[in-house]
This record gives structure tokens, sequence and C-alpha cells, in this order.
């Protein structure tokens, strides 16, 4: 008797280190579902390139409207001067006539002048927009060297945890080899129907899965070890150190 009670505990022991074993995989394997997820994502960066392109665009813009601001200025400057050479060499003797070439270089001057204005509120835009797109710059490199780094550390992790996983398998398929195929069906069922809690430890009369005080006929069951003791109330294995 005390040879079966020494398989039996045997069996429930291994048991919860197929179940250790098991939520190890489960583990490793969700982490590396969640590193594959990330590798070659770059969603904020390609949103980042977007938004800097545009106020490149945006500046480019900006910068040709100055261009033509600052031709338009000069247009008017030379159109002045020439309004300015008839009104003062005397080439204009009707008074009327003097008169109206005055007024028109008047309207020039004051169109140039406004012109200056606007000219002036543009190149501040400017100034602002280039030092926006200049940080926008910097911050996209940074990114790039930030997103280089992390899918480099992400790939060693892939490449570390898929060792670990080979490693954990190959455990496993070394350890179920020595449980009797009945108890391992008995612990599959369980893993599926208990979220992977297919063995329970007994602390302090209590079964740890459903964290209910276990009867003393349970209790006796997983001490004396002559089959598989279950739960009453989750129907988990009961293992004892």
């Amino acid at each position: 008797m005390l040879y079966q009670k020494a398989i039996t505990m045997s069996q429930v022991k291994k048991l919860h280190e197929l179940q250790e074993i098991d939520l190890d995989i489960e583990q490793r394997q969700e982490r590396m579902a969640g590193v594959k997820g990330q590798l070659g994502k770059d969603d904020e960066l390609i949103s980042a390139r977007v938004e800097l392109d545009k106020a490149r665009k945006h500046l480019a813009e900006l910068e040709h409207r100055q261009r033509t601001m600052e031709w338009d200025i000069d247009d008017l400057g030379g159109k002045i001067t020439h309004e300015e050479k008839k009104l003062y060499e005397g080439s204009v003797k009707n008074p009327r006539e003097l008169m109206s070439l005055q007024q028109e270089t008047e309207l020039l001057k004051e169109q140039r002048k406004q012109l200056e204005e606007q000219l002036l509120n543009q190149m501040l835009e400017v100034d602002t927009t280039q030092q926006n797109v200049a940080q926008q710059g910097t911050a996209l490199e940074e990114m790039e060297r930030d997103w280089k780094e992390n899918q480099e550390k992400l790939t060693q992790e892939q490449t570390n945890l898929e060792a670990e996983l080979a490693t954990l398998k190959q455990k496993r398929e070394a350890l179920i080899q020595q449980i009797d195929s009945a108890s391992l069906k008995v612990y599959e069922e369980l893993r599926q129907a208990r979220q992977g809690l297919a063995v329970a430890k007994v602390v302090q009369g209590r079964c740890q899965g459903c964290r209910i005080s276990l009867p003393m006929s349970d209790q006796q069951r997983a001490r004396t070890g002559h089959k598989l003791a279950r739960c009453s109330n989750c129907g988990r294995i009961l293992y004892m150190d």
C-alpha cells in the first residue's frame, strides 16, 4: 500500500510540475504574441512623417508667398522710381498732369507700405514655421532612433523567448512520459475547464484553486494518495507537499 501511495503521490507531484511548465509556456507564448505584434509596427512614425511632410509643404507655401510679396514690392519700387523721375525731371509741364502723376506716385507708395507691413508679418510666420519644422524634424529623428533600438530589443527578446519555449516544451515532453495516461487525461480536461489550473495545492486545509476550506474527507484523500484526490467544490486535483 505504501508503494501504491508513493506512486500516486509521485503522479500528483509530476502533474503539479507539469502545470508549472504549462503556465510558463502560456506566459511566454502570450509575451511572444505581444512581441510579434510590436515588431515592424511603426504607426506613430508614419503619422509623425506625414505631419512633418505637411508642415514642410506649408512652409514652402509660406516662403513662396513671401518671395511673391518681395517681388511685388520690388516691382512697385521700380514703378515709383519711374513715376518720380517723370515728376522731377521736368518732362511733364501740365499742372493737371503733374497733380495726377503725384497722386499716382503717392498711391504706389501707400500700396508698397501696406505690402511691406504684410511682408513683415509673413516673414514672422515663416520664421515661426521654420522653427516648428526644425523641431518636428529633430523629434522625428529621435523617434526613429528609439524605434530602431526598440525593434532590436524586441528581436532579441523574440529570440530568447523562442529558446525558452523550446526548452520548456522539451521538459514537458519528457515529463508527460512519466505520467500515466489516465491521470494525464484528467489533467488536460481540467486545464480546459479551469483556465489552465488543473492542480491546486492544499494550504492550511484550503484548496488554493477555489479558496474554499476542504472537508476532512478531501484532505484525507489528498494526504493518503490512494488515487487522484479532487476538490469536492471545484473539482481540481489536490496536491500536498
